[in-house]
């Protein structure tokens, strides 16, 4: 024990070298495998690192980990190939590009050129390999880099074609309308790890907005942290067991004010007048109680309803008035209304996060908060607004506030292998078993389909054509298509 803990850094260093020089002297990783060539297999393919950034710490532990079970499964007997793979697609290869060529947004990679910034991609992608070699050398990391799999060879792609093919045939690909995590700036959906990776702490100016009833001097108060989404309101929605109250507000000398649809429960911390409660009801007697569009600038769709109350379960008489705005281009819960009573979906904003045909048309829209509540106040529909300080998620790439709006987007139906998925994990012997059982099966237990398209340049293409006619073909292979 004191011989090793007088080892100078030098002798340290020396020492590393010479085991390191030895295993490839004996050639190891090969060894290992030959020797073993009527054995169970044991494969390995590695989670593939993005070589266009540097190698840290933390893939050092990762890889430990990785290197420690392909170790003891070997002594256990088994032929354990390990196959190392580059990460060469996706958006944060495209932001490393951007950054080198000057580029902001996609409109810039568009005037650039996009078969001339997918090549810069591709020339970017090995960047650091060697630092990666010797960092894999030097941890003495047993894993085949000579031969890697990588995700812009066209076999690879030709790989990922094949199972989508049979995922489309089987009936588990669809298009749709999903609520995502929108970077406005990277122009790109987020996945739920990602979003939890970029909350910032904002000051938001909340509107209490006045919906007039239709045929009538009343209004419904509802509450938005959001102000910049009323513009695409088609509902109100209520819970339909809570009670609500129709009441009238008066000065302290009497004189009577406006009258107002507010919940029960919410009423005196929302107002902050005298009042006279005119009737009482319960949230479903509300519904389908039909207002005025409170700002005139999105179209409906023909033949399409809206502008009533709606129903539905997740309304809370925790804050606000227990009134929910509701914008289907803008909220998960929203889109479902919308969907149950058949709503229009209402979007004026594009994908660079503007409104377009609007006053506030060259706004990034959560700049134009203000400017709708000033607007709001002038024509007479806020009743008050309140600052709130609270959470919000940004882009973890580049710090924009994410927007959470409605996008076309092809998805693998996942619900519908639900059932096989948790019958497969609870057959899995998990270490330690809490995270078979809690994390893991908590979060198959609430799957949703997975959206995997992106609208970006270097990336995999998606095997799908549309004839003009509607009809959609999956490829599966090049042969297939040429």
């Amino acid at each position: 024990m004191k011989k090793f803990r007088d080892i100078s850094k030098a002798d340290y260093k020396q020492t590393e070298h010479e085991i390191s020089r030895y295993w490839d002297d004996i050639d190891l990783l090969r060894q290992s495998v030959e020797t073993r060539k009527d054995k169970e297999p044991f494969v390995f393919y590695e989670g593939p690192p993005t070589a266009n950034g540097r190698p840290g710490i933390h893939h050092v532990i990762a890889r430990t980990l990785k290197d420690s079970v392909c170790r003891f499964k070997t002594m256990e007997g088994y032929q354990v190939k390990r196959k190392a793979g580059w990460d060469t697609h996706g958006l944060p290869v495209e932001i490393e590009v951007e950054k080198q060529l000057g580029l902001k947004d996609k409109t810039d990679i568009e005037q650039y050129g996009i078969a001339e910034f997918n090549e810069k991609c591709r020339e970017s992608v090995f960047t650091y390999e060697a630092q990666w070699r010797d960092m894999t050398e030097r941890m003495a990391y047993l894993i085949d880099m000579d031969n890697p799999y990588i995700t812009l060879d066209n076999n690879y792609i030709e790989t990922e074609w094949w199972i989508l093919d049979n995922m489309f045939k089987q009936g588990l690909m669809y298009e749709g309308h999903k609520i995502l995590p929108y970077c406005p700036r990277c122009g790109t959906g987020l996945a739920s790890h990602e979003v939890a990776q970029g909350y910032e702490e904002i000051k938001t100016m909340t509107a209490y907005a006045k919906f007039k009833k239709k045929d009538a001097d009343e209004y419904f108060l509802a509450w938005t942290t959001t102000p910049w989404t009323l513009l695409s309101n088609v509902s109100l929605t209520v819970h339909p067991d809570v009670d609500y109250l129709k009441i009238r507000t008066k000065d302290k000398e009497g004189v009577k004010g406006e009258v107002y649809y507010i919940s029960k429960p919410l009423v005196d911390k929302v107002i902050h007048e005298e009042y006279e409660v005119l009737e009482e009801m319960k949230g479903k007697d509300m519904e389908f109680m039909e207002y005025e569009q409170l700002m005139p600038y999105v179209e409906l769709p023909a033949g399409k309803k809206a502008f009533f109350v709606t129903c539905a379960d997740y309304v809370t008489t925790e804050d606000g008035t227990g009134i929910v705005h509701t914008a289907p281009a803008f909220g998960e819960d929203d889109y479902n209304t919308g969907m149950r009573y058949k709503l229009p979906v209402l979007n004026p904003v594009d994908d660079t996060g503007r409104f377009r045909g609007t006053p506030w048309s060259e706004m990034f829209v959560m700049d134009a908060d203000q400017a709708i509540l000033k607007w709001l106040k002038e024509e007479g529909k806020l009743y008050r607004k309140e600052p709130v300080l609270h959470n919000y998620p940004h882009c973890w790439r580049c710090h924009t506030p994410l927007l959470y709006y409605a996008r076309p987007s092809w998805y693998i139906q996942m619900t519908k292998l639900k059932d096989k998925l948790i019958e497969n994990n609870n057959s899995v012997e998990w270490y330690p078993e809490f995270v078979g059982e809690k994390r893991f099966g908590n979060w198959l237990e609430n799957l949703n389909d997975w959206a995997i398209s992106r609208s970006r340049y270097w990336g995999t293409p998606l095997p799908l054509w549309r004839c003009e006619c509607g009809h959609v073909e999956s490829i599966g292979s090049r042969k297939e298509l040429a």
